[in-house]
């Protein structure tokens, strides 16, 4: 049986055909489906380019094929190209594919009618919230008022009439998009940590007499990851006289934004920013030379990037949104957009060695419930059961 896989991840395609990514999703990640289902076409938009850099890595392969949706950012672009877009992503759609949705998506939301329609099943992976994704200061837009009522009123129905569920929360994304009764539910997260993930003992943490380095890795393509809530707060710990430097690994439209804001500051000898790296060794690597990583999101789903930080037995601070606080004890977190409880909470855990190294022993722990063996089983469980669902569906017919 073939699989429809649905993302709002953009890729690129040179003229040979090939479809590239620079980040994630590459060709690995699609392969996981191809342990019990048959060929995995995935539905998401490309862009056509003469050329790629060279660290950016092949997302189509043996079994792999895309099925591409015209190229469009933002909701503007997305209406000049409704009617198309609508067209492509249910044609990528066959009467015979098990389908599984990655939600919240204005592409699944192009093809969840038709499979509703026809009673086709479907699976979803809940992947993010759109109540936090809309909520005040995460994006900025003027309708986010109306998104953020209306995105998740749809993520609850979708969810609701999909026969499986696998979110990427243990609970958070659970009370909010409850499954059907009838439906299968489980809970993996989208993170890949091989045993080459993790290190293999905690941080012994001893008093600094040096430079400390603090670490955040996200998107800068909105600005929910609240780069600029930590880029206030480290300002305002290096007032207090704090010896710190921040690392900020990633890129997006907003990266002049937040560059301009350091100058404005004044701690452009203070914050480095990296761009985008490669995905594995290259940000294990300067996840090893860091002191602590920082991740003051606006809104979250389960956070990669914090549980490849905690496999590297690295303390972490994180905001109370999507599921970092499964992630975190309170101790460790802050509400989201509080540049004054940021800043507190960097002076508490920087000034103090022992909880430093707790931090890192806990973390460790907690990063182990989220290895490669652990989540495939959950995956394939999942998998098993929205081919079985779609095989009984196509019997009948």
């Amino acid at each position: 049986m073939n699989l429809v896989v649905t993302t709002e991840h953009r890729f690129a395609c040179t003229p040979d055909g090939a479809i590239w990514t620079q980040t994630m999703f590459a060709y690995p990640f699609w392969t996981r489906y191809l342990e019990i289902f048959d060929r995995v076409r995935v539905v998401a938009r490309v862009l056509e380019v003469p050329s790629i850099p060279p660290d950016w890595q092949r997302a189509d392969g043996e079994k792999v094929t895309f099925a591409s949706i015209p190229h469009y950012i933002g909701l503007g672009q997305y209406l000049l190209k409704a009617k198309k877009v609508q067209c492509a992503a249910r044609n990528a759609v066959g009467k015979s594919d098990a389908v599984i949705l990655r939600l919240g998506s204005q592409i699944a939301t192009c093809i969840e009618p038709m499979l509703r329609q026809t009673g086709h099943p479907y699976g979803v992976e809940v992947v993010s919230d759109p109540a936090d994704a809309f909520a005040p200061g995460a994006i900025e837009h003027p309708l986010s008022p109306f998104f953020r009522w209306w995105f998740p009123r749809l993520l609850q129905n979708q969810c609701a009439g999909a026969c499986g569920v696998a979110y990427v929360t243990e609970r958070a994304l659970q009370l909010r998009y409850p499954p059907a009764r009838n439906a299968f539910s489980t809970h993996c997260s989208d993170v890949e940590l091989p045993d080459v993930a993790f290190v293999p003992v905690p941080r012994l943490s001893h008093p600094s007499s040096g430079t400390m380095t603090l670490v955040n890795v996200g998107s800068m393509a909105q600005t929910y990851k609240g780069q600029d809530v930590l880029i206030d707060a480290v300002a305002a710990c290096i007032q207090e006289r704090l010896d710190i430097k921040l690392i900020l690994i990633g890129d997006g439209k907003h990266r002049s934004a937040l560059e301009a804001r350091v100058a404005k500051l004044g701690i452009e000898d203070r914050v480095c920013f990296f761009g985008q790296i490669s995905a594995g060794d290259a940000v294990r690597t300067q996840l090893d030379r860091a002191d602590l990583f920082i991740l003051p999101s606006k809104t979250e789903g389960m956070p990669r990037a914090m549980l490849e930080a905690m496999a590297r037995g690295l303390p972490c601070i994180g905001s109370t949104v999507g599921g970092i606080p499964e992630l975190l004890p309170p101790e460790d977190t802050v509400l989201p957009g509080d540049i004054t409880a940021l800043k507190q909470k960097i002076l508490e855990v920087l000034t103090n060695p022992e909880r430093l190294s707790y931090m890192s022993a806990r973390n460790l722990e907690k990063a182990k419930e989220y290895r490669d063996e652990i989540l495939h089983q959950r995956r394939n469980e999942f998998y098993r059961q929205l081919r079985e669902r779609t095989k009984a569906w196509r019997e009948q017919k």
